[in-house]
């Protein structure tokens, strides 16, 4: 199932309205999925990470495509920045908590929405399907991987 852009965009727009400031305005970007840059990931995780807007490691808004390969884990890491996270594809299967629990996880399907709060510790995984997430926030950001 696909989720039409319009409701994503405007979710994601209202999870991060007080975030946008007038003094630091949006580039016009328009990219088809050919055009999209990969970015460098997290070392040990397999994921591709494309910049829609913004650079996650600069202070201001950004956005990142993220798609996650079936059958990967995503252990309990943190960030430092509040995050927006919608679901494009797949069913993403994400939890919270600074260890992997297999019951804390809530399948979240395509059109889902949730949030990554600032150092809130959380961990993920796919199933038999590829996932393609949104990830949008207000940067510098980071990734912590907490210990097994």
């Amino acid at each position: 199932m696909k989720f039409p852009l319009q409701r994503s965009a405007l979710l994601l727009a209202i999870a991060f309205a007080p975030a946008i400031h007038a003094d630091q305005p949006v580039p016009e970007r328009r990219l088809t999925p050919a055009e999209l840059t990969t970015l460098a990931g997290t070392p040990g995780l397999r994921v591709e990470m494309s910049a829609l807007v913004g650079d996650s490691s600069r202070p201001g808004l950004y956005s990142v495509r993220v798609s996650i390969p079936a059958h990967t884990r995503v252990q309990p890491h943190t960030h430092r920045d509040n995050r927006a996270v919608l679901v494009l594809s797949g069913t993403w299967h994400m939890g919270y908590g600074a260890r992997f629990a297999p019951e804390a996880l809530k399948a979240l399907p395509a059109g889902s929405f949730y949030t990554e709060p600032a150092g809130q510790p959380h961990f993920a995984e796919t199933q038999d399907e590829p996932v393609v997430l949104i990830v949008t926030g207000y940067g510098p950001s980071d990734t912590h991987m907490l210990p097994r």
